[in-house]
């Protein structure tokens, strides 16, 4: 098991952080940029300016087009990737590990030199309203964003990471380039790589390729998260009713995390969960039921996820309430321990990923300070038995709900019978 023994950590005097896992037995290397600019460090008129800036920075950087940038990752056979969340954004390569100085040049220049051409701006500003066209075409996209906005209303937290059609539209270049030159300063970057690669080497390549600028990210967010709960709903013409179910839980730090994610994985966590034995299997009343932990640096939720009939929708809801109710009689310790066991697997199977121990190890460094081993986590896991998952299920359960629906949704309970099904 890795006990980050081969993990390496440096920080520039700028405040870039280097982080490292030389795994020598892999013939890849992946090497990335996290950077804490995500949905929740925008303000209102500028929500989504995170998801197009890591857009934009694919368009041109002051050395290289868009053309070359494709091209000289793929030109040694690897791939280049990025995404945005609401807490950060990363860019990452693969690549074989002769080529993981290409790949630290690359994703440097990225965050680091985007030029944000206006010409190119209004060209990708037209592909990423697609993209938003796309996400409101798809209903279990635009259910989890009211979702969302129910459980955080009216907070950065709580907003779309596309953002809108209509502030797209018109965000200014202005306002995305004064995004880019507060957030993305070394302060606010972790430099993860994870596979056949030597640590001083990586650290010489950041210090060929990031800038001195000891100036600090201005990664303050939008304000802490305040869970809020409601219920939100949308009438559509669909075939499928598609339902949130959530509540608060915890985040990242809170020693109820683990707890917490071994309770999500007994509920509906596979296909031997209560929720898809009792919802799919005998009742036949979905395709689709699972549940879910979202945490953040200061916040989580907990979410049941269903797809359902029009018909079907209105024996949904008091079933999933009913499963609820039963975790108060216990657990069992053959269902306590697989859950254990699946998340453990799930742990342990993703180190055998160069790509997710860089993205594991950014994250842990961004969120703890410090990596966090795989025995740490393991045993926390280990430590979680029958009253702790009573206790952690109850005080999930006994909060505000939040209930998300969308699609033919007459036949879903109203708020108030959920409310009191749950009490």
């Amino acid at each position: 098991m890795n006990n980050n023994t081969s993990v390496r950590i440096t920080t520039f005097d700028n405040g870039l952080r280097i982080i490292s896992d030389e795994m020598s037995s892999v013939e890849t290397a992946s090497a990335g940029v996290w950077v804490e600019a995500g949905a929740r460090f925008e303000a209102q008129k500028i929500n989504g300016v995170s998801h197009m800036l890591e857009h934009m920075t694919f368009k041109g950087t002051r050395k290289r087009s868009a053309q070359a940038i494709a091209e000289e990752i793929e030109d040694v056979g690897g791939h280049i990737n990025a995404y945005t969340s609401r807490e950060n954004t990363a860019y990452y390569a693969k690549v074989l590990k002769d080529d993981l100085g290409l790949a630290v040049d690359v994703v440097a220049d990225l965050v680091q030199n985007a030029t944000l051409d206006a010409e190119e701006l209004e060209r990708e500003r037209g592909v990423i309203l697609q993209e938003i066209n796309q996400a409101n075409d798809t209903p279990d996209d635009v259910v989890f964003d009211l979702f969302q906005d129910a459980c955080f209303p009216d907070q950065a937290l709580g907003r779309p990471v596309l953002g809108t059609y209509d502030g797209i539209s018109q965000m200014p270049r202005e306002d995305i380039l004064g995004y880019m030159q507060d957030h993305y300063r070394p302060g606010g970057m972790v430099l993860a790589a994870a596979g056949n690669l030597n640590h001083d080497r990586l650290v010489d390549l950041a210090g060929e390729h990031f800038a001195a600028d000891a100036s600090k990210s201005d990664g303050d967010q939008q304000g802490p998260a305040k869970y809020v709960g409601g219920d939100v709903r949308q009438n559509r013409d669909i075939e499928q009713v598609h339902v949130l179910l959530g509540f608060e839980s915890f985040s990242y730090v809170d020693d109820d995390f683990y707890t917490a994610s071994v309770l999500s994985m007994l509920f509906g966590g596979g296909m031997s969960s209560r929720l898809f034995q009792e919802v799919r299997e005998k009742r036949g009343l979905v395709y689709s039921v699972y549940s879910f932990i979202t945490a953040y640096a200061d916040a989580g939720v907990f979410g049941i996820y269903a797809g359902t009939g029009e018909k079907e929708a209105a024996e949904l809801i008091p079933v999933v309430c009913d499963e609820i109710g039963k975790l108060d009689q216990g657990v069992g310790a053959e269902e306590l321990e697989r859950a254990k066991a699946q998340l453990k697997s799930s742990i342990l199977m993703s180190l055998e990923s160069t790509s997710s121990r860089a993205e594991q190890l950014a994250r842990q460094l961004m969120i703890f300070g410090r990596p966090i081993p795989a025995s740490e986590a393991v045993a926390k896991i280990e430590a979680v038995d029958e009253a702790a998952i009573r206790d952690v299920a109850a005080r999930i359960f006994q909060g505000t709900p939040t209930v998300a629906a969308l699609g033919p949704i007459g036949q879903v309970a109203a708020f108030d019978q959920i409310q009191a099904r749950l009490g």
